[in-house]
């Protein structure tokens, strides 16, 4: 019994030293990638305002695509971390200073009442913005997303098109998306912020058959 403990304690302990070197590896990559990134943005803003042409919009699209595939990385990389700390976090607040930290054009927001809940506050927006950005890439600038409260945790729904159920198991893997100007990581983000807090995530239909995204297990603060 000893040695089975031993054995399980090495193996945590080698995942662990393993996921620190991932972590430092995607910081320097970002970092690296960076830097030569924003000489490229610098010189095209310059060159767009000398001429006019598709060419110079189209490499804009792509520049901003790789830059987000960066972040998006860089985030993954924390996966299998749990957090360290928890704090009482309204839930409310949350959902409406991620709505205004990303662009989502005509859409709009609907809150309902909701609660505090025990989460990392940090991990809990890159779950909020993700779940937006995916309303707004897959269902249009126009899209309606309200969230909402559940009785053991929280749901983000949208009035888009909606996720057929036989692909509803796959849009959590990594690099899953039917828009070619996504990075296909979003979900896959959501997924494990509600992993590393304990909490599970799945997708349904919405009331207005868009799509339905319930975290569930969520802790609440009395």
């Amino acid at each position: 019994v000893l040695r089975d403990v031993s054995d399980q304690k090495a193996y945590e302990q080698g995942i662990e030293a393993q996921n620190e070197r991932l972590t430092e590896f995607a910081g320097i990559v970002s970092h690296d990638l960076r830097n030569p990134l924003g000489v490229v943005e610098a010189r095209l803003e310059l060159a767009q305002q000398e001429c006019e042409t598709e060419h110079l919009d189209e490499a804009s699209d792509a520049l901003d695509r790789s830059q987000a595939l960066i972040d998006d990385l860089l985030t993954l990389a924390q996966e299998g971390e749990r957090v360290a700390e928890l704090e009482p976090v309204a839930l409310s607040d949350v959902i409406e200073q991620c709505w205004d930290g990303v662009e989502t054009d005509h859409a709009t927001l609907e809150v309902e009442e909701m609660p505090v809940i025990n989460a990392d506050r940090s991990r809990l927006r890159q779950l909020f913005e993700n779940l937006y950005r995916n309303a707004v890439e897959h269902s249009g600038s126009n899209v309606t997303v309200r969230a909402g409260a559940m009785d053991n945790g929280f749901y983000v729904a949208d009035t888009g098109p909606g996720i057929p159920e036989s692909e509803r198991a796959a849009v959590f893997e990594a690099g899953y998306s039917h828009k070619k100007e996504g990075t296909g990581f979003g979900l896959r983000i959501v997924e494990q912020v509600a992993d590393a807090h304990d909490w599970d995530v799945a997708v349904t239909e919405s009331a207005q058959e868009g799509a339905r995204f319930e975290i569930t297990g969520v802790k609440t603060v009395n």
